[in-house]
């Protein structure tokens, strides 16, 4: 999820572990326990942009990580402040403040190797990383708590209603994205596609809207299913997949085609350009509905400049011009069926 997020579940988590002993410093001491994990952004400045995305939600978004850091943390903070709160305190407030971080990042559509070392990420697919639904209603809850003398037993009340929010929204979009899998196939054969292996994910902002991706041998199909609307064939965008061009690129020195089918979770289209490959990573859709239509690329992914062949420089997509256009109004609309 986004740091605003991060940061109100750890002030909430470090609230609820020790907000009557402490009072705002187990929030403070909480939100930064909820960004720590995020700290391996930083593995963006010293590793090719495929390593990075793997380095990323790797090791310090793991249960491993979590209980190696929360004693040292614990300690840290015990002797800072000078054994006034007791190092169990200390110890549950860093421990879970960090552990909370990737478990809600497993409910987004790029997961977490929460299992480090083992080699997989655990994805639930069911809220965007970005979702205002989620985040202020449990900001309120929140502020509320915080505003609340911590001697009032209301305060507590105020932050676990905020927690109990955030608990059920998250199911909520369990729930959803399971009914929509399920008819997913549906969707497209009324239309005449047949196709499989579809993949659901949210739209951005809401969990009211949903990304759809099948395929077939070819192709992929992405459709959109809002909650208010039935599923519309006229915004159906075909994608050819076209694998074989990534597949017959040489990489010098380690092979990154399996790298990228792992990143994308087997969901990827490649087209070239003259000296250009880019390789979509269609788990987070394309910029239609977004852009009114302006723009129909996917929206992330990775380029190759490649000579003979052989791959000679590797670069993350960044949309910006495409990120202009969104269209806030007329997605809304979509989100609501119109």
């Amino acid at each position: 999820m986004d740091s605003l997020t991060q940061i109100v579940l750890g002030a909430a988590v470090g609230e609820a572990v020790a907000g009557r002993k402490m009072g705002a410093k187990a929030a403070l001491w909480g939100a930064v326990a909820g960004t720590v994990p995020d700290l391996d952004v930083f593995f963006r400045l010293i590793y090719d942009p495929m390593d990075a995305a793997l380095a990323h939600r790797g090791f310090m978004h793991s249960l491993l990580f979590a209980l190696l850091a929360a004693p040292a943390f614990g300690w840290i903070f015990f002797r800072l402040y000078k054994r006034k709160y007791t190092l169990k305190s200390w110890t549950w407030l860093w421990g879970l403040g960090i552990v909370t971080h990737p478990i809600l990042d497993i409910f987004t559509n790029y997961g977490t190797q929460f299992l480090w070392p083992l080699d997989y990420r655990i994805t639930f697919n069911t809220v965007f990383v970005i979702d205002p639904i989620y985040t202020l209603p449990f900001i309120v809850f929140l502020l509320v708590a915080l505003f609340t003398k911590k001697e009032k037993p209301i305060r507590s009340k105020w932050n676990w209603a905020g927690i109990i929010w955030s608990t059920g929204y998250l199911f909520w979009g369990v729930i959803v994205k399971l009914a929509i899998l399920s008819n997913a196939p549906s969707y497209f054969e009324k239309h005449d596609i047949k196709t499989t292996n579809a993949m659901v994910t949210p739209m951005p902002l809401t969990s009211f809207y949903w990304l759809i991706v099948s395929e077939d041998k070819e192709h992929y199909y992405v459709g959109y299913k809002s909650l208010f609307a039935d599923f519309k064939k006229k915004d159906i965008q075909v994608i050819p997949k076209n694998h074989k061009i990534l597949q017959r690129l040489k990489w010098p020195g380690k092979d990154r085609t399996k790298q990228l089918e792992y990143i994308t979770n087997g969901y990827y289209s490649v087209v070239q350009s003259h000296d250009t490959v880019i390789c979509y990573d269609l788990r987070f859709g394309t910029l239609k509905q977004l852009t009114d239509g302006t723009f129909e690329q996917p929206l992330m992914g990775y380029g190759m400049i490649v000579d003979n062949g052989v791959v000679q420089k590797s670069f993350a997509l960044m949309p910006r011009n495409a990120v202009k256009a969104v269209t806030f109004g007329k997605y809304i609309d979509k989100v609501f069926g119109k």
